[in-house]
C-alpha cells in the first residue's frame, strides 16, 4: 500500500531540488531593479508554495483519476518491483523527448525572424547563465510536478467529479480537454518572464512563447496520462539536453564561419 506521507514527501524533496538549483542562475537584470539577491529570494518562494499545493493535490487526487507516479509511488510502498516500474516509462520519456526538441527546434527556427532583437539578445545572455543542470531539475522535475501531477491531475479531477458525477474513469475527451488547458497554461506561464526580459510586447512575441511551450506541454501531459509521471520527466529532461547540445553546436558553428 501507498504511504501518502512517503509519496509526498519523495514528490516535494524532489521539486525542491529544481526550485534551489534556481539560487545558480546568473540573471540579466537591468540598472534601478530589486537587488539581485532580492529576485532570487522572490524566486524560491512562490515556487515553493505552488509545488508544495501541487505535491499535495496530486497525492490526494491523482489515485481517483487514474493517475501515477509510478516509480515514486513504487518507492513509497516498499515495492520490489521498482526497477521494472522505471524501465517501462524510459522508452516513452526518450521519444517524447527528442520529439519534443525536435518541435521546438523547427518552431524556433520559423520565428526567429520576426522576434524583437533585444529579446534575443536578452534570452541568450539567461540561457547562458542557467546551468544545463538547473534546467535538468527545475524544467525535467519541478516543472512537472506542478503542471502535470499538480494542475493536470486537478483540471482532470474537476471535470470528472463535476460533469462525470465521479463515474466510472475519467472520459478521454475531459482527458484530452484538460491536458489541451493545462499545456497552454504551461505556456502563459512563460510570459512574465519575457516580457521582463524584453520591453516589446509583440504578436509574434507572444505566440513564439505560448505556442511553443505549449506544444510540448501536450506531449508531456499525454506521457503522464498514458505511462506516468515519471515518463514526462523524463521527456523534460531529454528535451532540455537535446535542445542544449543543438544551441552549442550551433554557436560552435557560428563561431567557425565569423573567423573563417
Amino acid at each position: 500500500m501507498v504511504s501518502k506521507k512517503m509519496l509526498f514527501a519523495l514528490l516535494w524533496f524532489a521539486g525542491m531540488m529544481g526550485i534551489l538549483s534556481l539560487l545558480w542562475i546568473n540573471l540579466p537584470i537591468p540598472e534601478g531593479d530589486l537587488p539581485l539577491p532580492v529576485i532570487k529570494l522572490l524566486n524560491l518562494i512562490s515556487p515553493t508554495f505552488l509545488l508544495s499545493i501541487a505535491v499535495l493535490a496530486g497525492v490526494n487526487l491523482a489515485p481517483q483519476v487514474g493517475f501515477s507516479a509510478p516509480f515514486a509511488e513504487a518507492i513509497a510502498s516498499g515495492s520490489s518491483q521498482k526497477l521494472a516500474v522505471i524501465q517501462a516509462q524510459v522508452i516513452p520519456g526518450l521519444l517524447g523527448g527528442v520529439l519534443g526538441a525536435v518541435v521546438i527546434s523547427v518552431w524556433s527556427l520559423v520565428w526567429k525572424p520576426s522576434l524583437p532583437s533585444d529579446f534575443l539578445t536578452k534570452i541568450d545572455q539567461l540561457s547562458k547563465g542557467t546551468p544545463l543542470l538547473t534546467r535538468l531539475l527545475y524544467g525535467g522535475i519541478t516543472e512537472e510536478i506542478m503542471l502535470r501531477w499538480g494542475l493536470l491531475t486537478v483540471l482532470v479531477w474537476l471535470l470528472w467529479r463535476f460533469l462525470q458525477k465521479a463515474e466510472g474513469t475519467p472520459n478521454v475527451k475531459y482527458v484530452v480537454l484538460a491536458i489541451t488547458i493545462s499545456a497552454l497554461i504551461f505556456g502563459l506561464g512563460h510570459l512574465p518572464l519575457v516580457f521582463a526580459l524584453s520591453p516589446q510586447v509583440t504578436t509574434p512575441l507572444t505566440i513564439y512563447i505560448v505556442a511553443g511551450n505549449t506544444l510540448f506541454g501536450l506531449i508531456a501531459g499525454y506521457l503522464y496520462w498514458q505511462k506516468g509521471l515519471e515518463s514526462a520527466m523524463i521527456a523534460h529532461i531529454v528535451f532540455h539536453v537535446v535542445i542544449s547540445n543543438y544551441k552549442f553546436k550551433s554557436y560552435q558553428l557560428i563561431q567557425k564561419l565569423s573567423t573563417s
